[in-house]
């Protein structure tokens, strides 16, 4: 399908899910939340729009607790879809995840020595797209940080540019949040982070964490930070609460331009249409010169005649 209009074809889509909260035994979140159907609404939604995402960035709090059933039935869900549609599936560590359960069960290897010792950092290529998974996390506590190993790490990694550029994705996203309680579990030793990023071809950063969806910049690059698909903190509460709510939950299409990017939400519940237009008027509209698409569906229709 070619682009109407102005807009050019974008070169990689990205869907982009957050803090899946999975919980061993398929047990409901909160007693609540079946988090299980929560995914799989967001992947059949994703299915359904026809794209063909080049890769799945889920960036972390994918289990609750870190246990191994968790990440089991969360890879066994998103695994036969990323194939099925052809994506790379791109795992990120969270505060709520356990790095050598994480190893074990997501890339079936063992961790030497301490668990602690090991950030699960790692970088794909999607077809000269780099993204990098960047792990945040702090073993026992929920703020996230960047040790300095990590920070040469990326440096050498950034230090030869990607085809296609750069996007790092990590759960704790170098931004501040209305919900004050949620700043202290926010990203420290961001200005070490900046450093590295500034001039390199990171293109965009991709986040979870906050779970409701916004956006932002960071030493000049756009910030998306992906709701969850778990529960939703709401921002209407009292400023002195911090609040979940059963509702609102999305996850995040990332449209990579050769010069630019778009980030959209879409939400995880389905909700019928009231209205619209079909493929048959897109596939007519396609065929038209630009000029003839403005008129055919830009130029407004005469107002009607008062008596």
């Amino acid at each position: 399908m070619t682009a109407a209009g102005l807009s050019p074809t974008p070169g990689f889509t990205i869907a982009h899910l957050s803090d899946t909260h999975f919980l061993g035994g398929s047990a409901k979140w909160g007693g609540v939340i079946d988090t299980d159907s929560q995914v799989e609404s967001a992947l059949r939604q994703l299915k359904r729009s026809g794209r063909r995402p080049d890769a799945i960035v889920l960036t972390g709090d994918l289990t609750d607790l870190g246990e191994p059933d968790a990440y089991a039935r969360l890879r066994a869900l998103v695994e036969p879809v990323a194939d099925e549609l052809g994506a790379e599936i791109v795992w990120v560590m969270g505060n709520h995840d356990e790095r050598g359960v994480y190893s074990r069960q997501l890339f079936d290897q063992e961790l030497p020595g301490r668990d602690e010792d090991h950030p699960q950092d790692r970088v794909y290529d999607v077809r000269g797209l780099r993204i990098i998974a960047f792990d945040s996390t702090v073993p026992g506590y929920h703020h996230g940080d960047i040790d300095e190993a990590q920070l040469r790490w990326l440096a050498e990694v950034l230090a030869e540019p990607a085809p296609h550029g750069t996007l790092l994705a990590l759960h704790h996203p170098p931004l501040e949040t209305p919900l004050e309680l949620m700043n202290i579990l926010q990203l420290r030793h961001r200005d070490e982070l900046a450093e590295v990023l500034r001039g390199s071809d990171v293109r965009a950063i991709l986040g979870g964490h906050f779970h409701y969806s916004t956006f932002g910049l960071f030493s000049g690059i756009p910030v998306s930070v992906a709701s969850a698909t778990c529960t939703t903190m709401d921002l209407g509460a009292p400023r002195d609460e911090l609040r979940q709510i059963d509702a609102l939950r999305s996850f995040s299409l990332v449209h990579v331009y050769p010069d630019g990017i778009t980030h959209s939400t879409v939400p995880v519940d389905e909700y019928a249409p009231l209205g619209g237009f079909g493929a048959d008027v897109l596939a007519r509209i396609e065929a038209m010169t630009p000029d003839e698409q403005l008129e055919a569906f830009s130029r407004k229709a005469p107002p009607a005649e008062t008596p």
